[in-house]
């Protein structure tokens, strides 16, 4: 299985983004899917998520400026960015729950990461 991210990018602050991810490989079923971030010096964080059944939650620092959504039919989960700050600089990851067969538990998967970067 595989976690491909597209779509970072440099944009001045106050503009929008677009990140792509899309899963493939061996895949039964797809849970939760999410973007994290991970800024300079900090931790990896929460940026966004979303059930299968499309119930999506976000932290307060993104609340209103950033969508998720996703595609079952594509296995893709999106990341609507608008209105960025410097702030939201960062590597953003994309992370999956995916079941590989009937059989199996849900098991954690990652992509590399894109860059966003964010000019004041």
């Amino acid at each position: 299985v595989q976690l491909v991210e597209s779509g970072g990018g440099l944009v001045q602050a106050g503009e929008s983004l677009r990140l792509s991810c899309a899963a493939s490989g061996s895949i039964f079923s797809i849970n939760t899917m999410g973007w994290y971030r991970q800024g300079p010096g900090k931790q990896r964080e929460l940026v966004a998520a979303i059930t299968s059944a499309g119930n999506t939650n976000y932290p307060d620092s993104v609340k209103g400026r950033f969508t998720i959504s996703r595609d079952n039919a594509k296995n893709t989960v999106y990341l609507q960015m608008n209105s960025l700050k410097p702030e939201d600089t960062a590597v953003y990851y994309c992370n999956a729950h995916i079941i590989r067969d009937p059989l199996s538990d849900y098991e954690d998967y990652w992509g590399k990461g894109t860059l966003v970067t964010v000019s004041s």
